[in-house]
């Protein structure tokens, strides 16, 4: 254990935060140091769009189904997955070919990229102080936001997050067993249906002191629950508009 791991391991979502301003230079740092996050042939295929504005952050909010932190934070964040300069520099250098920034593969290298870079800025956040929380109700009306922010052609939006000084101590939410996740040569299917009746008894308790028996619904039942209802069914016919998974 040492002060990088016990950072990671004290991560929580911030959904209430403090009026104190994110400096200017403190973004900046946070945002290059997701820079620094691994990328797919170097390819960098993603950008982030920072919205301070009130009216902005309003408008943002009401597009994610009304969360208020995104109004109460002094920053929120908009990752987007981003092939719009890869497309550019395949007509600057070689107009004559045929482009495959539509493909599949790009989709995934470009989901990828984002997502490493955006955790990247939030643990650099957390080590300065600040909180997060990941917003994926943006996807939620993907249209009205990517119209909000100006989005071109092979962009979109994957998540939003807030960033700011913690207003809340919520307490560390348990995940799966490391047996449910870490496989050791080859895949363990037992081993993980295993851990997860393991961790429905876990969350039961969990929920159970939290929220004084108010809620007691094992994670495997919540999963069942989310995944047999219908979510943001829109969203691959927008990336295909898009420009995205055309092959």
């Amino acid at each position: 254990m040492n002060d990088t791991i016990r950072l990671l391991m004290n991560h929580r979502s911030i959904r209430s935060y403090k009026p104190d301003a994110v400096t200017d230079e403190q973004l900046e740092a946070i945002v290059a140091a997701g820079q620094m996050a691994s990328s797919s042939s170097n390819v960098q295929a993603y950008s982030v769009i920072a919205v301070k504005d009130p009216e902005h952050k309003a408008s943002l909010s009401r597009m994610a189904g009304s969360q208020r932190y995104i109004e109460e934070c002094p920053v929120f964040l908009v990752w987007c997955a981003d092939l719009y300069r890869l497309e550019h520099a395949v007509q600057k250098h070689a107009p004559e070919k045929e482009s495959y920034v539509d493909a599949v593969e790009n989709f995934i290298v470009a989901t990828a990229d984002v997502t490493l870079a955006a955790q990247n800025a939030a643990i650099a956040a957390e080590s300065m102080g600040l909180g997060v929380v990941y917003i994926g109700g943006i996807r939620t009306d993907i249209e009205g936001v990517s119209e909000l922010l100006g989005l071109p052609e092979y962009v979109y939006p994957i998540y939003g997050m807030c960033l700011g000084y913690p207003n809340q101590e919520p307490g560390l939410r348990p995940r799966l067993p490391l047996k449910a996740v870490l496989h050791h040569e080859a895949y363990d299917a037992d081993a993980t249906l295993q851990a997860v009746e393991e961790y429905d008894d876990t969350m039961v308790q969990y929920l159970t002191e939290r929220t004084g028996g108010t809620k007691t619904t094992p994670w495997s039942e919540q999963m069942a629950q989310k995944f047999t209802t219908p979510s943001r069914m829109q969203l691959k016919e927008f990336l295909e508009k898009k420009g995205f998974n055309k092959r």
